[in-house]
């Protein structure tokens, strides 16, 4: 099969790495890729947003198959457009993808369908938002209503923070459009986790769990960002906790999308709390995360490709997806100095030729070549990902490559799994 898939980030580089080994798979293109992903597929000059182009080119190049890896074109129809052309494709149409597009949607869709999740109010008017934070206890969650690449969200613990929040979002309109609605919900405190599923529309087959850090700096301080790094598996949940989030938090969800008559393939996963056994919803994503495919991914040991042809034939209920037993994997985001704000590109990145380890894999988020030399190309770099046996020993490689890497100004957490370690 020839395969394409759309986008140029960690994300997709993981994706790519594994479907390099399908035994379905003879030819991978990627649009527009990177530096990484250059050494498994052939990258093609073509933004992920550009969806007619990139139905030209699948029509052209005779692509059997596409694998869409960013929420942008998700939630733009890239989906709709494709099977309107009769292109095979991985991924929800743009009505599901709502559930990830809309915060403001998927509160809806959770309160008519009972699934879990905190309270909140949603605002037009940045006036009256800000009258509303001053009349309430702090502190609160404000969220921009659409996409903002994972750093729409503050959690507000002063008023003047609060405030901030929604003059960025709707004044200054930091995230564009995505904050011309906001929501302000009830801070709920606990354990934030991840359980990404696949599912073709009925069935539904969760992954091993993970846990991503969101914010910029140690010890869960700075800004939100895209994501710093991630764990897995999540030595918090346990199989009676995913069955739990499968009855009554995954399966209701695809069911009610179903009934609603907008059913969803693909990759879907919701960002959890859990505070006493109890979880709710803080979040819907309609794709596979990042960087929290980049630990998955490696530790999955049935072919890729084989379960997303068995959701696009709708089915996903014969399939049989095994995981590496005993295994951990850590990722250790590498970043530009100023992200997740201002940040420079073009600096040549040095190191990357001695990592020789064969359970560490560097994922490749914002990078590109000029001449011979690679450079960033992005405010996340780098996603160096390694597996062991333990938590602690997957943790050690992924620190180890770190250190070999370098250029100017770059920054990381050094405390990506040390919760755990340490507990």
């Amino acid at each position: 099969m020839k395969v394409l898939v759309v986008g140029g980030g960690g994300r997709e580089h993981a994706i790519v790495w594994k479907l390099s080994q399908s035994r379905f798979v003879d030819k991978i293109y990627c649009a527009p890729g990177n530096a990484g992903i250059a050494q498994h597929a052939e990258c093609v000059n073509i933004a992920y947003s550009d969806i007619r182009n990139l139905a030209s080119f699948v029509e052209r190049t005779d692509i059997d198959f596409t694998v869409v890896g960013p929420e942008t074109p998700l939630s733009e129809g890239i989906v709709d457009y494709f099977n309107s052309r009769k292109f095979s494709i991985f991924g929800p149409g743009r009505e599901a993808a709502k559930i990830e597009s809309s915060k403001i949607y998927a509160k809806e869709f959770m309160n008519e369908f009972h699934i879990p999740t905190a309270s909140y109010v949603s605002f037009d008017s940045a006036e009256e938002a800000i009258r509303f934070i001053e009349s309430h206890d702090l502190p609160l969650v404000i969220k921009a209503d659409g996409l903002a690449a994972g750093k729409g969200a503050v959690v507000a613990e002063t008023l003047e923070e609060a405030k901030d929040a929604v003059r960025r979002a709707m004044i200054e309109r930091a995230w564009g459009d995505a904050g011309r609605k906001i929501l302000i919900e009830e801070f709920i405190p606990g354990r934030e986790i991840s359980v990404l599923a696949f599912t073709d529309g009925k069935t539904v087959l969760p992954m091993i769990s993970c846990t991503d850090y969101k914010r910029a700096l140690d010890d869960g301080k700075g800004p939100n960002t895209g994501g710093m790094g991630t764990i897995s598996p999540n030595p918090n949940i346990d199989e009676r906790m995913k069955k739990r989030i499968v009855e009554e938090i995954l399966q209701p969800t695809i069911d009610g999308l179903r009934y609603r008559g907008t059913p969803f393939k693909g990759v879907i996963y919701p960002g959890l709390m859990i505070l006493n056994d109890e979880f709710k919803v803080l979040e819907y994503n309609c794709r596979f995360g990042d960087p929290e495919t980049q630990v998955i991914l490696p530790l999955l040991s049935t072919d890729l490709m084989e379960i997303m042809l068995h959701i696009h034939h709708n089915k996903l209920d014969e399939a049989e997806i095994e995981w590496m037993d005993n295994m951990a994997s850590v990722c250790v985001v590498m970043a530009c100095g100023g992200y997740p704000k201002r940040y420079k590109k073009g600096i040549e990145i040095e190191g990357l030729d001695s990592i020789r380890d064969d359970r560490t894999q560097v994922f490749h988020a914002g990078t590109t070549t000029v001449g011979d030399k690679i450079v960033t190309n992005g405010g996340r770099v780098l996603g160096v990902t390694s597996w062991d046996r333990t938590l602690r020993k997957a943790r050690d490689r992924a620190y180890n490559a770190v250190r070999k890497i370098k250029w100017d100004k770059e920054f990381h957490r050094n405390d990506i799994g040390q919760n755990f370690v340490e507990s």
